[in-house]
């Protein structure tokens, strides 16, 4: 039961498999929103330039079909004839092709923005499988756009033979008008008519824009599984990120072993921590830590001290507050100055053969020191 849920696609689309699909072509369309900006960009352009372009119009048939009995005996003058009304009905109408495009194209910018993707202009031969074909003629994502495409015929097809019906009077007395107001007349009737199919029209976009993003959505949502590997190659296979720092621990390890023959004492604790340090007056303001560890590590650090006769001092206090606080390259902080100093002037004497006694009150302050803590809570 658990591997069926798992296969179910029950999980959002992540942000990478949004992306994958716009890079493919897949990306949020809505055909009624495209269309109902179309027809309003028309409405603009007819309400705006729609006694002009009437007029112009007009002037281009009555320069295309006036001519004399020389232009009919002249087959080239009929052919620039056309050509030039041709011409002058593209520019009389190139304003509302304009105002057309763009709003097509803001339209389907206003939802899934700019994409220019190749992937979708490639040959697929999979497009071909009558199989799918027919499987997806019977979808219910094909239903649900034959049910959407009834209802939208119905809803306009209603509404502007409503509109007709109550403006019939009009109409029937456009017969009984002068040529000119009539075709004035007519015109507007048509243009309410289409705005009011227009309306109907916009009702049906603001049911199907949010549609359309819950259908994208949920055809693109994923499975656990896809979740889960995804998550691998976005993040990388836990395994090996766990071995890469496995790794790259034992190489700062190795690292770390080599600088200890050049320490200048190794502080333990004695059991536990082994904490080594360095100091040169010249070209350090404060001791460094170069080397740290616990348990084997500290057996494995005094083991080398050593062999290569770095001194190896016991101060529990120090070696816990080391350990515990400062990090591999970094100075010893300003509070254990005086604990560090203790141990450099024991080394000191002792290098000097002067037989030196090992302190007994480490100047290390409780709040740094691990079991001073412990003790006190």
């Amino acid at each position: 039961m658990a591997e069926d849920s798992d296969l179910e696609r029950t999980e959002p689309a992540s942000a990478r498999k949004l992306e994958q699909a716009r890079e493919k072509g897949n990306v949020l369309r809505s055909r009624e929103l495209a269309t109902l900006a179309v027809l309003l960009a028309s409405a603009a352009v007819i309400a705006l330039l729609g006694v002009v372009m009437f007029q112009g119009l007009d002037q281009v048939m009555r320069n295309a079909l006036s001519f004399d009995q020389a232009d009919v005996a002249n087959v080239s003058m009929m052919g620039r004839g056309l050509l030039e009304a041709g011409i002058d009905g593209v520019l009389l109408y190139l304003p509302m092709a304009l105002t057309v495009l763009i709003a097509a194209v803001v339209a389907n910018l206003m939802l899934s923005g700019w994409v220019f993707s190749t992937q979708a202009l490639q040959f697929n031969f999979s497009k071909l499988n009558p199989i799918s074909g027919i499987g997806r003629m019977f979808s219910m994502n094909s239903l649900a756009e034959l049910v959407k495409a009834l209802l939208k015929g119905s809803l306009i097809a209603g509404v502007a033979g409503w509109m007709i019906w109550h403006q019939h009077d009009g109409i029937l007395a456009l017969a009984t008008q002068p040529l000119e107001s009539a075709v004035t007349h007519f015109g507007q009737i048509a243009l309410l008519t289409f705005l009011a199919s227009v309306a109907a029209f916009t009702v049906i976009v603001l049911l199907d824009v949010p549609f359309q993003i819950w259908n994208y959505h949920h055809g693109l949502r994923m499975t656990k599984e896809e979740v889960r590997q995804e998550g691998k190659e976005t993040e990388g296979d836990p395994q090996i990120k766990a071995r890469i720092r496995s790794l790259q621990r034992e190489v700062a390890r190795r690292r770390m072993m080599q600088a200890i023959p050049q320490a200048d004492v190794v502080v333990t604790n004695p059991l536990h921590f082994a904490v080594a340090l360095k100091y040169e007056e010249k070209g350090m303001s404060a001791p460094v830590v170069v080397a740290k560890g616990s348990q084997l590590v500290a057996e494995r650090i005094k083991e080398l001290a050593r062999e290569h006769r770095v001194p190896v001092v016991e101060a529990p206090p120090l070696a816990r507050a080391l350990h515990r606080h400062v990090e591999v390259g970094d100075v010893v902080p300003g509070a254990l100055f005086t604990a560090v100093a203790q141990v450099l002037a024991y080394v000191y004497q002792l290098n000097q053969s002067l037989d030196p006694v090992l302190p007994s009150d480490w100047q290390v302050p409780p709040k740094l020191d691990p079991a001073a803590r412990n003790e006190a809570t």
